[in-house]
C-alpha cells in the first residue's frame, strides 16, 4: 500500500542520492570534523518552537527539523481526534566531538492537553557512552485505550520538548529532528497483554553464518543501511554511529550482536570502560531499553540485545523494553563506537553485525485503516535481504512504479489499436454492404465479403472518418 507518506519518503530519500557518504578507514586518524554527521531528512519541515503555549507552531504529521540550546523548552501544537493514538519523537543528535556527560545532558519529551495535564509518561533520552555524543531519540505519545483515562477526548494538544545539561558541557545548540506518527484504531477489540512467561527471556546464541555480507550503514534513521537475518561486516570510525534497519513482523524478534575484532597492533593495552554501543529503536523511533555499551581491552568485545516479540498488547506493559515493541515495521539499530578507539583502530575497524530475526511473522492485530508505518511488506524483505540503502530501496520502489506504468501504458495501447482495428473492419464491412445494395457482389451467408478495394485509405494508418 503506497500511502502519502510513503510518497514524502520516497522522494525525500531520491533527493538524497547525490550525497554520498565517505567510507570510514580509507584514510589516517579521524578527528570529529571528519566524522559524518546525522542526515536529517531531505525535504523535512522546518519548524520552531515556542517558548510559551500561546504562540506554539503546529505540528502536522511528518518529518520536522529544529534546534534546541541548553536549558531551553519548546512547544508546538497538535490538533488530536478521539479515535487516534499519535506518536511524537525527537532526534537529538549533537555533531562528533560535543562534549556531553553521562545521564546528566538529556531531553525530555511530554504530551499535555490544554488542562495542563500529561499523556501518559515522559520520555527522558539521554547519553550512557562515558562522554561520547551520537544520536538520541525517544517518543512521547498520546494513546487512544479503555485503559487509558487522561487525554481520550479531541482538542487542541502540546508536545513539549526539553533539554538540560550541565554547565560544564557543550553549549552549541542541538539539532532536533521531530517526527508525528498516527497509528490508527483497531476494527476489534485489542489483543490482550501477552501473559508472563508467554516467552523466553534468555539470550540466545549469534549467528554463526560463515558468509558475512557487505552492510552500508547510515547516519541516522534517514539513511539506514537494511539488513536481514544473517551476518553483515562494515566499517566504523572511531567517534562515528552508524544506524541499519531490519523488518520485523507481528510475533517475531531481533537477536543482535555487534562485534570488535582483536586489536593488531601492540601501541595500546589501554582499558576502555565504554567503547562499542549497541541501540534499537521501534518503527516510531521509540527506544527499545538504553543503548548497551562493552569495554574494549584488544580483545574480541560484542555488544549484544535480544528484544521481546512484536505483540500489539505489549503496550499494556510496564517495562519500557518491552512496550516498545508494540509494532510491526522497520526497527533500526544504532552502533556507536567511542572516539578512545583511536587508541587501537587509527583507521577504523571491522565491524561484524549478527542479525537474527526469530519467530515465525504472524497477522496484524486489524488495523481500521492501512499503514505503510507499522507493517512488514515483500518489498520490504527483499530490500533487507538485497542489503539496500534506504535511498537505494526508495529507488528501486520508483523504477518498479515506472516500469508498471509503462506497463499499464502499454496494454492502454494496444486496448486502442484493438478498437481502431475493430472499428476500421466495421466500416469497412459497411461500405462493402452499401455497394452490395447498389448492384454490386454480395457475399453468401456464412461467406466473408472481399473488402480489400473498399477500405477507406485513411484506415491504415489512423482510425477511419468520424470514429
Amino acid at each position: 500500500m503506497v500511502t502519502g507518506r510513503t510518497t514524502y519518503r520516497g522522494i525525500a530519500v531520491l533527493t538524497a542520492l547525490a550525497v554520498v557518504p565517505v567510507l570510514p578507514g580509507t584514510v589516517g586518524v579521524a578527528s570529529a570534523d571528519d566524522v559524518p554527521r546525522y542526515r536529517t531528512a531531505q525535504g523535512a519541515t522546518a519548524i520552531e518552537g515556542r517558548r510559551s503555549a500561546s504562540d506554539a507552531p503546529p505540528l502536522k504529521p511528518g518529518l520536522h527539523t529544529d534546534s534546541i540550546r541548553r536549558g531551553e523548552q519548546k512547544w508546538y501544537a497538535v490538533n488530536l481526534d478521539a479515535t487516534t493514538s499519535a506518536y511524537f519523537s525527537a532526534v537529538a543528535a549533537p555533531k562528533p566531538g560535543t562534549k556531553v556527560r553521562d545521564y546528566g545532558d538529556k531531553l525530555t519529551l511530554a504530551v499535555q492537553d490544554s488542562d495542563g495535564a500529561t499523556c501518559g509518561s515522559e520520555a527522558r533520552p539521554s547519553f550512557n557512552g562515558d562522554g561520547m555524543a551520537y544520536p538520541i531519540a525517544d517518543y512521547a505519545s498520546r494513546r487512544i485505550g479503555a485503559d487509558r483515562t487522561e487525554c481520550q477526548k479531541a482538542g487542541p494538544y502540546y508536545l513539549v520538548i526539553t533539554r538540560e545539561g550541565a554547565a560544564t558541557s557543550g553549549s552549541d545548540a542541538w539539532p532536533l529532528e521531530l517526527d508525528y506518527l498516527n497509528e490508527p484504531p483497531l476494527e476489534g477489540n485489542p489483543p490482550a497483554r501477552p501473559g508472563q512467561g508467554s516467552w523466553s527471556t534468555e539470550t540466545p546464541a549469534p549467528r554463526t553464518d560463515t558468509t558475512k555480507r557487505r552492510a552500508k550503514g547510515g547516519t541516522g534513521f534517514n539513511d539506514a543501511g537494511s539488513v536481514a537475518t544473517g551476518v553483515w561486516k562494515d566499517r566504523i570510525r572511531p567517534g562515528e554511529t552508524r544506524f541499519y534497519r531490519v523488518p520485523v513482523d507481528w510475533g517475531q524478534r531481533l537477536n543482535l550482536s555487534a562485534e570488535l575484532p582483536n586489536a593488531t597492533s601492540t601501541r595500546s593495552s589501554a582499558f576502555l570502560a565504554r567503547v562499542l554501543g549497541l541501540g534499537v529503536y521501534n518503527p516510531a523511533r521509540g527506544a527499545v531499553g538504553e543503548p548497551r555499551f562493552v569495554s574494549y581491552t584488544g580483545k574480541p568485545a560484542a555488544a549484544k540485545q535480544f528484544t521481546a516479540p512484536v505483540d500489539y498488547g505489549n503496550r499494556f506493559g510496564s517495562a519500557g523494553a518491552v512496550s516498545a515493541m508494540r509494532f510491526a515495521g522497520w526497527y533500526y539499530v544504532e552502533v556507536s563506537l567511542h572516539p578512545d578507539a583511536a587508541q587501537y583502530f587509527r583507521k577504523g575497524a571491522e565491524l561484524t553485525l549478527r542479525v537474527d530475526v526469530r519467530g515465525t511473522a504472524k497477522a496484524g492485530p486489524g488495523y481500521a485503516a492501512p499503514t505503510s508505518d507499522f507493517s512488514v511488506t515483500p518489498r520490504d524483505r527483499d530490500a533487507a535481504r538485497k542489503g539496500q540503502t534506504t535511498q537505494e530501496a526508495g529507488k528501486s520502489g520508483t523504477l518498479l512504479t515506472v516500469a508498471y506504468a509503462g506497463i499499464s501504458t502499454g496494454v492502454v495501447l494496444l486496448v486502442g489499436l484493438g478498437m481502431w482495428t475493430l472499428v476500421a473492419r466495421r466500416t469497412a464491412a459497411r461500405a462493402a454492404g452499401a455497394q452490395a445494395g447498389a448492384g454490386g457482389q454480395a457475399s453468401l451467408p456464412g461467406q466473408l465479403a472481399d473488402t480489400t478495394q473498399q477500405r477507406p485509405q485513411n484506415t491504415r494508418f489512423g482510425p477511419p472518418q468520424g470514429w
